[in-house]
Formats: C-alpha cells, structure tokens, sequence
C-alpha cells in the first residue's frame, strides 16, 4: 500500500517533535508499505529543522520518504504561524497534481494540528486516477481548543476557518482517527457518522526502552548524587509552558524543604524563566532545573525517579482525555505516577499505576507525594509494574501501527 502522511510539524528522534507520524510509518515501512511525509520546513516543536532549497525536496529516513515545502519561520503563535498554516495547505493544493502522479497514494492521512489540512488532503486523494481513500487523524481538538484555552471569539475569523476545516474533515474523510478517546460524541455533533470513529493513542517505541541512549555529564552527575544520598526524587520531564501546570509542583518543593526529598524538572519551554526566578527569590534548595534531553534518553532518565509527575491545568478541553506522551512514557518507565489532570478515566487510571490527583492544587501534590514516600518499597515497585504492564500490553508503536493498518485496510474495502 502507498501511504500518504500529511503532518505540517512531522519530525523524527533526530530532528524532535512531532515524533508520532515518524513512530507509525515506520512501522508500517517493516510491514512492506511505503510511506511518504509531507511536511513543512520549520516547526518550533522540532529542535532541528531541515535545510532545503525548493518545495517537495526528499529526505530518505529510516525507509520514510520526507517531502519538505517551504513554509516559512515563525515566532510565538501570532500571525506569522497562522500565515505558515495558509501557505502549507496552499501549497498541498499546488502539489497536488504532483503528488498523486509520483506518490500515487492508496491512502492519505491528514494529520495536523489544525485541521484545515483535511480539505487539500481529501482533493489528493479524490484526485488521482484512482480515488484513493482519506483518514483525518485528531490530536489536538482544534478550533475547541483556541476557544476555551486561548480565549478567541468563536466569531474570529481565523476560529470560523478552523471550524470548517473541522467540519469539513467529519463530513468528508472515510475514517477519523482520534487519539482523545472520549472525542466520539463532540464529533458526531460535527457532521462525522458513529462508524467512522476510531480511537488509536500515542504510545512507546519499544526498541528506545531496550536500547537506551545515556544523559548528558550534568544530568548524570546530578541525579547520581541524589540518589546516594537517599533522596526521594520527584521528577518531571517535558514542556515548561503553563499548560503543564508547574508552578504548583515548584511551591510544592518550598512546602517540603528538610525532607528528604528532591524535585528535578527537566525541559525547556516559555514558563522556565519563571519557574527558575521563583524557586531562587523563595530559596527553594530541593530542587533542581536541568535541560531537556533526546527522547531516547527518557528511559535512562527515569530510572533515577522514585516517581513521576504529570500535570495540567484544569481545563474542560481535557473532557475529550488525556494523551500526552510523558503519560505513556512515565508508565513504561515503572515508576509510581501523580496525574494531576481533570480527565475522564487514563491509561494511568485504568492500570492503578499512580496517584489521580485535582490540577493545580500545591496540597494535593505535597499530600501525594508523603503517601508514596511512606509506601514499602514492594508496594511502589508494584505500582510501577502495573503501569508498564498495562504499555506493554496495548500501547507499543507496533501494536498501534497494526491497528492503524486495520483501519487503512478497511476503508480500503468500503
């Protein structure tokens, strides 16, 4: 089968974010499928952007066929990201005659953050000689989300054309593929029809966790001297942005300072500065800010954890689930978790791996973290154990590209 994958942000382990289209197509390259990426030339979730000179030039990796358009550098999420938007799904519909003579695709899958990107999607691939069929993947529930996080007017016209788009993508796609599990009823409401939905998460990449890469010096000498000194060690990794609810997991380490107990964020993101000053205006000792690291280094990361915290702020968005790649990592790292998110039942929930606690909530965190402290050392270990089961069994790459294939295969028929 020919797969087309369209993901404005795609990335790769290398590159970085967005690695869910790299994880998938890979998998589906080990099954004899090719599989091309159409992707833009900048995103500012990738540490490294490619170099390129004209639109549609290919970049073989690890058997995925990456064809780059030049959209443009941006800053923030003003109007210079939402101009790259417009000009990628400009230049899909420029392609698209192109596409379908040299891709010739049996499948395309659109995948983007906004979803504008499902309208020149389905014109590939109702344009071919042969009509081929058309899954819009969900995992970001936009324009939802820039109503109730980012305040916009559902009156705005940037938010109107997301709607369409949204719309657009329900009524027209053969199959919708959602990584939010409880996204089914908010898009029938849009126009989808019940047998089109079909759920498939994020998930692990198993050959990372067998084969794990090292931390950098820093990271290693640090978290090694905590560790021989008996410290309880509350880590944290990921984006440092107000959406991941940091603030209270810093105040929390001011509430327990003379413990024996250390908390280490690690990451990057707008909020760091802050989260930094803070700590070092209320001289907050247990606590240690260290940079990010490669995705292939989580593994070795979290084996110094006692255990992981995960958080956000208590938004109605989280109605739709929670699907966050530190969820699935920080289970398969076995390690006992502290979910602060207001969401219907998780992978976390579902496999009792961890402590489900309100967001944005200092006490609730201080008071979870002493019950896990004051646990025997069995009963975290077999916390942890149940989380990594529960990966395992149901959230490894492979076992989700087959499930993706599935869906591809049946569309294929209808």
């Amino acid at each position: 089968m020919n797969i087309l994958y369209i993901e404005h942000y795609a990335g790769s382990p290398e590159m970085g974010m967005e690695f869910r289209p790299y994880y998938l197509s890979r998998e589906w390259v080990k099954m004899g499928h090719r599989v091309s990426i159409i992707a833009g030339d900048y995103s500012h979730l990738r540490k490294h952007n490619p170099t390129i000179t004209h639109d549609m030039e290919k970049q073989t990796i690890d058997g995925i066929d990456y064809y780059w358009l030049q959209t443009g550098a941006y800053e923030g999420n003003g109007i210079s990201r939402a101009l790259t938007m417009f000009r990628f799904c400009n230049k899909l519909n420029k392609w698209k005659g192109w596409i379908n003579d040299h891709l010739n695709p049996d499948v395309v899958i659109s995948s983007s953050t906004y979803p504008i990107d499902s309208i020149p999607a389905h014109r590939i691939a109702r344009g071919g000689t042969i009509s081929s069929r058309h899954i819009h993947e969900v995992h970001d529930m936009w324009p939802s989300t820039l109503i109730e996080i980012g305040g916009m007017s559902k009156l705005n016209p940037f938010v109107m054309m997301m709607q369409y788009g949204e719309n657009y993508a329900y009524k027209h796609a053969d199959a919708v593929v959602s990584l939010l599990k409880y996204s089914k009823e908010y898009m029938i409401m849009h126009g989808l029809k019940d047998e089109k939905f079909f759920h498939i998460p994020n998930g692990i990449v198993l050959e990372e966790w067998e084969n794990p890469e090292p931390l950098p010096i820093e990271h290693k000498r640090t978290l090694e001297q905590l560790k021989e000194s008996g410290r309880f060690i509350v880590g944290y990794f990921g984006g440092h942005a107000l959406s991941n609810c940091l603030m209270p997991l810093v105040q929390s380490a001011e509430q327990m300072q003379g413990e024996e107990i250390h908390f280490i964020l690690i990451g990057d993101g707008v909020e760091k500065k802050e989260l930094m000053a803070y700590a070092e205006e209320h001289k907050i000792r247990n606590i240690t800010f260290l940079s990010p690291v490669i995705k292939k280094a989580i593994p070795t990361l979290t084996e110094y954890f006692s255990c992981t915290y995960i958080g956000a702020k208590d938004s109605p968005l989280y109605r739709f689930g929670a699907c966050m790649n530190k969820m699935f990592d920080g289970m398969m790292a076995g390690k006992p978790i502290i979910f602060a998110i207001n969401a219907p039942p998780t992978p976390v929930s579902d496999a009792n791996c961890g402590l489900v606690i309100k967001p944005e909530d200092t006490g609730e965190i201080v008071s979870a973290v002493k019950q896990l402290m004051q646990m025997d050392e069995d009963e975290r270990v077999e916390m942890g154990r149940r989380g990594k089961e529960e990966i395992l069994s149901h959230y490894t790459y492979k076992r989700l590209g087959e499930n993706f294939m599935q869906i591809c295969e049946k569309a294929m028929i209808n």
